[in-house]
């Protein structure tokens, strides 16, 4: 017997340099002629100007243009209530957060959705979920997968290099994700896509083969995280791109006293489960040097304390959720980690 399934992936794809000017090409050519925008709070004023100036070079017009300030369910379902119903398309452009809310209002005026990162620090930009808080603690909320990806590699070059150290933390969360995701299936049988998890699994590899901060790096980091993205949408589940290591962040954004930025926190968690899953620490360790990951964490090291809450706490935040942390009490053996493996010595004070 058939089972029906589609699946949702970008028409529109652009990774290199130079692609910020060519935004108006890109939405005459699909025939988007009246645009809804959002932008980032603090977004370059230069880079927000390339992109409008190249939406009026082909007579584009901007309906509204919107500052976001906010990632809270109640902010963004006013901005949808403001939104004019007669637009073609809804473009988000800047960081995380300008993203999720500009995807989720397109997702619920039914409107293509074009992604316009400007760093490259999580696979958020093109996932089909969008990261909102709803009563001050965040969660993911469905929306769908973006029509299109513009990347402009020159801009995520200038973007703060902590940036790009978190979105090599996102990526190498995919070893630690599929092994959680393989003894999901072997322990409680969820379901497991091969494809998804190969494509996910593939694309990190694609970037370790040459892991420079440089317009290639970015190039191979962007389209990798990009594939990250579609193995969620192939599977309609986060699981090829979340695992325990997602479940330590999240509960680190419940109770951290400092926010920290995603990536940072997940690549920390991903070698850590890598030590309970006795796979891949010596990939994502040497990944991590290369990169200038673990140097990066030293000199703002994460508090110990409030690691191994977190860590206590993880299992609980999804409870169908099944990973490693799931498997045994892990407490001892990660607070053992924490006192006696060097590279985990040096991300933590006491």
């Amino acid at each position: 017997m058939l089972i029906p399934r589609q699946t949702a992936i970008p028409e529109l794809v652009r990774v290199k340099a130079g692609a910020l000017d060519r935004m108006g090409i890109y939405a005459e050519r699909y025939g988007f002629r009246q645009i809804l925008l959002f932008f980032s709070a603090g977004l370059d004023s230069q880079l927000l100007e390339r992109l409008t100036a190249s939406l009026r070079s082909r007579k584009i017009e901007l309906l509204k243009k919107t500052q976001v300030e906010s990632v809270s369910f109640e902010a963004t379902i006013e901005l949808f209530r403001q939104s004019p119903g007669s637009a073609d398309a809804v473009i988000g452009v800047g960081g995380g957060k300008a993203l999720d809310v500009a995807k989720y209002i397109a997702f619920l005026l039914r409107l293509p959705y074009l992604s316009v990162p400007t760093s490259l620090s999580n696979d958020g930009f093109c996932s089909p979920q969008s990261s909102l808080t709803v009563e001050n603690r965040r969660r993911t909320v469905p929306s769908a997968i973006p029509f299109g990806v513009v990347l402009d590699t020159a801009v995520s070059l200038n973007a703060p290099e902590s940036l790009w150290h978190s979105g090599v933390g996102d990526l190498v969360s995919k070893f630690t994700a599929i092994t959680d995701w393989k003894m999901a299936f072997h322990a409680t049988g969820a379901h497991f896509d091969d494809f998804a998890a190969l494509l996910s699994d593939a694309s990190v590899y694609q970037f370790m083969a040459r892991p420079n901060r440089d317009i290639e790096g970015m190039r191979l980091l962007g389209t990798a995280l990009l594939l990250n993205g579609i193995s969620m949408s192939i599977c309609g589940s986060s699981r090829p791109a979340s695992g325990s290591e997602h479940l330590i962040s999240h509960a680190l954004d419940s109770l951290g006293k400092r926010p920290r930025l995603h990536g940072l926190q997940v690549g920390v968690a991903t070698y850590l489960m890598s030590l309970l899953q006795r796979q891949n620490t010596e990939r994502i360790a040497a990944l991590f040097a290369a990169t200038g990951f673990w140097q990066n964490i030293a000199n703002d090291p994460f508090d110990r304390a409030e690691w191994l809450e977190a860590v206590r706490l993880a299992p609980a935040i999804k409870s169908d959720f099944y990973t490693v942390l799931s498997s045994r009490d892990c407490l001892s053996e990660i607070a053992r980690a924490l006192d006696s493996d060097p590279n985990l010595r040096q991300c933590f004070t006491a």
